[in-house]
């Protein structure tokens, strides 16, 4: 069975865009490793005038999406176990174990809000799970989905090719990745460090562990202070 996807969102036609290309466009194109299907959430709208949405409640600008029509638009699909994500800016941060975790699943249904988000009487009563690519506000979900579904699909077996392409990169182990070089030798003055021309493997893996501790402690801080503090837990004492 393959890992499928299912997008509700106002905007089908913004589906596969970058999933479409590449490694991960082949394995669903041609190999059948994942799925991708929309549900058009416009079509579940019984007001004549196609609305689906309407003022907040409480006052205040924008618009939101109507419950009753959200949740028309999942109910339209067969049972599933697959977790719902709602793309959301107040939701929680999307992580690598939590990308991990959903790759081994049979795949992911997500909702894509617009204007100023959608009913939460819908969220919670079917069970949404708010996830944030970011601290930024988008004008819709749909950006933010692409990117939750690209993280997870290149995890599933054989999208990749190579296993070992996923292992030793940010996040996996806490730490940010390593950079990378490749020829020429140099570039407008600058060369590759001479470590990785040495041949010397162990050096190399040195090298590369320095950079990526040195890469978390100064962009991610937060990430260093919990690999630290895992680190202080598995390293054994005296």
């Amino acid at each position: 069975m393959s890992f499928t996807v299912t997008v509700l969102t106002m905007f089908p036609e913004a589906f596969p865009g970058p999933l479409g290309v590449s490694l991960i466009g082949t394995a669903w194109r041609e190999k059948g490793l994942w799925s991708l299907e929309t549900v058009d959430i416009r079509g579940f709208s019984t007001d004549k005038r196609g609305f689906l949405d309407d003022t907040p409640a409480g006052g205040g600008p924008g618009q939101v999406l109507k419950a009753d029509v959200v949740a028309r638009a999942l109910d339209s699909l067969p049972a599933s176990p697959r977790p719902l994500l709602y793309m959301s800016a107040r939701g929680r941060p999307l992580t690598q174990a939590r990308v991990r975790e959903w790759s081994r699943g049979e795949g992911l249904i997500v909702l894509c809000g617009r204007f100023e988000g959608v009913d939460q009487r819908v969220l919670d009563a079917r069970g949404f799970e708010e996830v944030a690519v970011g601290d930024a506000v988008l004008a819709g979900g749909e950006a933010a989905a692409m990117v939750a579904i690209e993280a997870a699909v290149r995890l599933v077996p054989g999208v990749l090719g190579q296993a070992e392409s996923t292992e030793v990169e940010s996040f996996e182990d806490g730490l940010l990745e390593h950079p990378q070089f490749t020829r020429p030798r140099t570039f407008e003055g600058r060369d590759i460090p001479e470590v990785l021309l040495s041949g010397d493997h162990a050096k190399v893996a040195r090298w590369r562990q320095e950079q990526r501790e040195q890469a978390t402690k100064e962009r991610r801080p937060e990430l260093w202070a919990a690999w630290l503090e895992r680190q202080a837990k598995t390293t054994p004492r005296d």
